[in-house]
Formats: C-alpha cells, sequence, structure tokens
C-alpha cells in the first residue's frame, strides 16, 4: 500500500499546493509568473511523480516490503525505474523555484484581476498586491 499512500500525498496534497500557489502568486506578490514555465513544470513534476510512485504498485504485489534499505536483485528494475522519477521530480521542484526567480527578476506587474470575469470576490476587486487597510470601509455587495 505504499504506492496508493505516496500517490494520496504527492498527487493530491503536492499539487494541490502548487495550484494554491499559481492561483494566489499574483495577488501576494504583484508580479506575474511565466506561464510556460508553469506549465513546464507541472507537465515535468506530474511525469516526474506518477514515474517515481506507479512503479511502487508492482513492486508491492510483487512483495517488497517496506523500509528496507537493501531488496533482492528481483526488484532492481522497477526500483531504477522509481529512481529515474524521483530525478525527474526533483528537476521539476528547480523548475518551480525557476518560475519563482524569474517572476521576481523580470517584475510583470500583475493586474488586480488576472483570472479575468469569472473571479468575482472581493479580493480580486482591490489592486495586487493589496495595499494595508485594503477597505475602510464595509464593501457594498451587489446582488
Amino acid at each position: 500500500m505504499i504506492a496508493h499512500f505516496h500517490y494520496v500525498l504527492s498527487l493530491g496534497a503536492v499539487f494541490g499546493l502548487f495550484a494554491g500557489f499559481y492561483y494566489w502568486f499574483s495577488k501576494m506578490t504583484g508580479f506575474e509568473y511565466n506561464r510556460s514555465l508553469a506549465v513546464l513544470h507541472f507537465w515535468i513534476t506530474f511525469v516526474g511523480v506518477n514515474l517515481t510512485f506507479f512503479p511502487m504498485h508492482f513492486l508491492g504485489l510483487a512483495g517488497m516490503p517496506r523500509r528496507y534499505i537493501d531488496y533482492p536483485d528481483a526488484f532492481a528494475g522497477w526500483n531504477m525505474v522509481a529512481s529515474i522519477g524521483s530525478y525527474i521530480g526533483a528537476a521539476g521542484a528547480v523548475l518551480f523555484l525557476i518560475v519563482i526567480l524569474e517572476a521576481f527578476i523580470v517584475r510583470r506587474r500583475a493586474a488586480a484581476n488576472p483570472w479575468g470575469e469569472g473571479a468575482t470576490t472581493l479580493e480580486w476587486t482591490v489592486a495586487s498586491p493589496p495595499p494595508y487597510h485594503t477597505f475602510d470601509e464595509l464593501p457594498k455587495f451587489k446582488s
């Protein structure tokens, strides 16, 4: 069950964190990130994570125990695939840092609402990043 556990953690939680970070990045910083690099980051990380954890299903079905420092040679093939996937995933993590650095170096100013008409909540009605004391009075809601 180690494969299922790691799939839930990496593909569920970590990708959710990345999604939230990308969604709020322009509002938090006032800068836009390079969307092409962000898409590349997603695909590299997606491939790396799947190559890392999907072979663990086969290893578990073949009887490989968890938390062993050494294992029989019969498990070497799938462990090599998982190791290659982990290097690809690490490259994705480095690319994530590059996306952030590139945004701060290039300094593309973010619009107040970079998501367009679909983002209608209050945080997208003010400048990016929001000024201190954003609302001196309670905002009026339109229905």
